[in-house]
């Protein structure tokens, strides 16, 4: 049977800051810096917003946007790097808000920032093997960035939500391929607030090498080159990285411009990938073809080959905010309050 995207919703906080003001703090020139990542602005997630509720809220847009009962769901997948919980999963909580059946199938998963693509690779066989009729896939981050670090101007917060199906499918996915190894490029460990980096060497052996490697067996599998794509997502970390790969491969500033969001948002983590197809389906018309490769440090990338179908002409886009809207709509803050929202000024034991 045909499997594809059913529904999808997208979440963006509203706050944002730029890099200028990251460098004002640091005495640095975070103007420069953002340039050099093709960041401007990035979001930031206020006190009362985790991967939770960015999740909840994600999946409650899908919702709005189809006549599917919650009931007849039957798997639901949070792919994040930042739960809030190192047990108690987030998925439930998930479940709960959108009216899901208890007789639900529920895991949080993680792979650095490939974990929402992950949870649709899971959701795409469980419906295709008729499992389960429909799971929904969440991709969602509040990613971390320690004060004064290069991570720092562009680890950032939102994510998106996709409800998998056969049934009224706007987008199906013609097929999967993933590329992996153990390259530890970024990491962070248990109980640790904040991740550590390898430096130059998260470009070259780690984000490229996998990147090329995934998109080209993607593409071997499907029998297709770069112009056979309307659009092109690839994982953004900033911008300037999507844009290389893409120009390596030989894909066009025009096929990528719809879904590189990092410039205005920063880095999404998980919901990176999630986001920029979130915004190519905001705006694709019958017929197009969309190429997407996520990828996660520690390192593997997965890549998809997706065509829109008729069905989403017919399909409620208007039922719920699109992510130019969530990008446009935004309020900057400065460093005191960024800090303060994000919890980076922090008591000694004693409140000292």
């Amino acid at each position: 049977m045909d499997v594809g995207i059913v529904s999808y919703g997208a979440y963006i906080p509203r706050y944002r800051i730029a890099p200028k003001e990251i460098g004002r703090v640091w005495g640095s020139d975070g103007e420069a810096m953002g340039k050099n990542l093709m960041i401007f602005s990035k979001s930031v997630p206020s006190p009362d917003e985790d991967v939770i509720t960015i999740s909840v809220a994600a999946a409650r847009s899908m919702m709005k946007r189809t006549d599917v009962n919650p009931k007849d769901i039957g798997a639901l997948y949070v792919g994040s790097e930042s739960h809030p919980y190192a047990v108690k999963p987030t998925g439930t909580i998930v479940a709960e808000a959108i009216e899901a059946s208890p007789e639900i199938t529920v895991a949080d998963y993680e792979f650095a920032c490939k974990a929402g693509t992950a949870a649709i690779q899971t959701c795409m066989g469980l419906v295709g093997s008729g499992m389960v009729k429909y799971g929904v896939a969440i991709g969602a981050d509040t990613s971390q960035g320690a004060p004064g670090d290069a991570l720092e101007y562009s680890a950032s917060a939102g994510g998106a939500a996709f409800l998998i199906g056969s049934d009224k499918i706007i987008a199906k996915l013609n097929l999967t391929y993933s590329y992996t190894t153990d390259t530890p490029d970024f990491w962070r460990r248990e109980g640790q607030p904040y991740p550590s980096h390898g430096g130059r060497f998260t470009g070259e052996p780690a984000y490229f090498k996998h990147m090329t490697a995934c998109a080209l067996g993607t593409m071997k599998k499907a029998g297709t080159k770069p112009t056979d794509y309307k659009y092109a997502i690839f994982h953004q970390p900033n911008g300037k990285f999507p844009s290389r790969v893409a120009k390596q491969l030989g894909f066009t500033d025009e096929q990528i411009k719809t879904g590189l969001l990092t410039p205005y948002i920063g880095n999404t983590y998980s919901g990176a990938v999630p986001l920029g197809l979130s915004a190519v389906l905001d705006e694709a018309k019958p017929g197009d073809r969309i190429f997407a490769i996520a990828y996660g440090s520690g390192a593997g990338c997965d890549g998809f080959d997706i065509t829109v179908t008729n069905e989403i002409t017919n399909y409620k886009r208007e039922n719920a905010p699109s992510v130019k809207f969530m990008i446009d709509n935004n309020k900057f803050i400065d460093y005191a309050t960024y800090a303060r929202y994000r919890g980076k000024i922090r008591m000694k034991e004693g409140g000292e």
